[in-house]
């Protein structure tokens, strides 16, 4: 099994630097990288897995880390791709917005306010595959709180590197409201349309 890198169009944005885009390419190349490493590992180890029981314990929550790094970063770096694109009111997506949190401003409201979290982590918007409904949820760093049988539509990435360059800490605000100026909702579109298939 391998991991593939996938490439972004991602052109001029609006508050965030291309050099703050580079950066989170580089970040992503390494989820990629390490996470292949890491299913190396696991394999090699398993040969043996009763004397590398603790090593392999220890790889394999390592694993969550660099693979939830590594998915998270391509819905969030896929979003910014292309050129922004507004929601338009007609979409499913929109329409599954009313109906889960009764206007398209109350869920922006409240998944801006979610993103506003203190510490480390992602704002998602998830579709809940079991029960067929939107959740926003908040993640501390990546691997801790992943939603089950969820797939992210939107993932805005709230750790530090992703706004601290361009906006210094006091303009985590600012970077939220420029992530949604940039957003490319075809792109969470898509995301949508494959999650509720």
């Amino acid at each position: 099994m391998q991991f593939h890198e996938k490439k972004f169009n991602i052109g001029p944005l609006v508050g965030i630097s291309l050099k703050t885009i580079e950066e989170h390419l580089k970040l992503y190349s390494g989820y990629v990288k390490h996470s292949n490493l890491i299913l190396q590992k696991i394999e090699e180890m398993s040969g043996d897995s009763e004397e590398n029981a603790y090593a392999l314990g220890e790889v394999q929550r390592r694993f969550g880390f660099e693979y939830n790094g590594m998915r998270n970063h391509e819905v969030y770096l896929d979003s910014l791709a292309d050129g922004a694109a507004v929601p338009t009111t007609d979409s499913k997506l929109y329409s599954q917005i009313e109906k889960d949190f009764g206007s398209f401003d109350a869920w922006l409201s409240r998944f801006k306010s979610i993103a506003m979290t203190r510490g480390i982590g992602w704002a998602i918007l998830y579709w809940d595959n079991m029960d067929g409904q939107l959740l926003n949820a908040w993640i501390d760093e990546q691997h801790l709180g992943q939603l089950q049988n969820c797939t992210p539509i939107i993932a805005l990435d709230m750790w530090e590197h992703s706004f601290v360059a361009d906006y210094q800490p006091s303009g985590k605000k600012q970077y939220v409201e420029d992530y949604f100026t940039n957003l490319n909702w075809k792109k969470t579109e898509l995301n949508f349309m494959e999650a509720s298939k």
